[in-house]
């Protein structure tokens, strides 16, 4: 399996790779605010990149549920510079998450290899167009609804079984605008239009994924389901982080997105190490 992302590419089977996350928001879950100056965003990309990470994802809207829309200029008056500056020379692909085809564009002529999309389920075929295009890769996210209205979305028979089919049907529709299926990554979208028993569902059902022949992104770190079940703050959350990140590289995700990356690379790379010496 492979996946090409303009000049990337990586090759499947191989160990695990640790998606870094790089808020340039105000107002995102968990570090909102933290990193939207442009200086100490870069600084923390830079970071991220020292501690190992294998991608960067920058994002200048939050898409936490009720989080309010941002425009198209705002948007790029936070990411394209943090892009700029960490895209050049820097040997490791860098995602764009974003929703907005025009973000997508700019961020991708900038120096972005991929887009990360949280509006897996458009109708407007814009995106996919940009995508196909720039030969970019691309993640598909199951969601439903938007950030605004999807905690009322969340109402599923079936919940593994369709998100399957969502991504059956997605990867379809993204073929038809021209999109080749190395350039595709599937996210199941952890709590996104999801309740806490929906991911832990989603958490168990990892492997009936692997049917689509795909890399599959779990983004599971700090997020409130985990704090539902363990309790604790946001930035008590790692513990329940690793288990999902461990859980998920067992299970056949092939990309962990993390905030705290040199802890996920040890326990991605202890268990992948220990997976080398099972035998059957």
């Amino acid at each position: 399996m492979i996946l090409r992302a303009l000049n990337f590419t990586f090759t499947f089977p191989r160990p695990a790779l640790i998606m870094g996350i790089v808020n340039v928001t105000p107002d995102s879950f968990s570090d909102g605010g933290q990193f939207y100056d442009k200086e100490r965003a870069v600084d923390h990309g830079l970071q991220l990149l020292a501690e190992g990470a294998d991608i960067l994802d920058i994002g200048g809207e939050s898409t936490r549920p009720g989080a309010e829309p941002v425009g198209e200029s705002e948007e790029l008056r936070r990411v394209i510079p943090v892009i700029e500056a960490l895209a050049g020379g820097r040997g490791r692909p860098i995602s764009i998450d974003t929703q907005k085809p025009a973000v997508a564009r700019a961020a991708l002529a900038t120096g972005a290899s991929i887009v990360n999309d949280i509006a897996g389920n458009r109708t407007d075929p814009e995106m996919w167009r940009v995508v196909a295009e720039m030969a970019a890769g691309y993640v598909i996210m199951h969601t439903k609804g938007t950030p605004q209205t999807m905690r009322n979305e969340a109402n599923y028979n079936e919940v593994v079984g369709e998100v399957e089919d969502y991504f059956t049907e997605r990867i379809n529709s993204v073929r038809d605008q021209g999109i080749r299926s190395d350039q595709l990554v599937l996210d199941p979208g952890l709590g996104f239009a999801k309740t806490a028993e929906h991911n832990f569902q989603l958490l168990a059902g990892l492997k009936r994924f692997r049917i689509h022949q795909r890399p599959v992104l779990l983004g599971a770190s700090r997020k409130s389901f985990i704090g539902k079940l363990l309790g604790g703050g946001v930035d008590e959350r790692l513990p329940g982080s690793l288990a999902c990140a461990v859980w998920a590289v067992l299970n056949s995700a092939q990309i962990i997105r993390t905030h705290d990356v040199a802890a996920t690379i040890q326990a991605v790379r202890m268990i992948e190490q220990i997976q080398k010496h099972v035998t059957s």
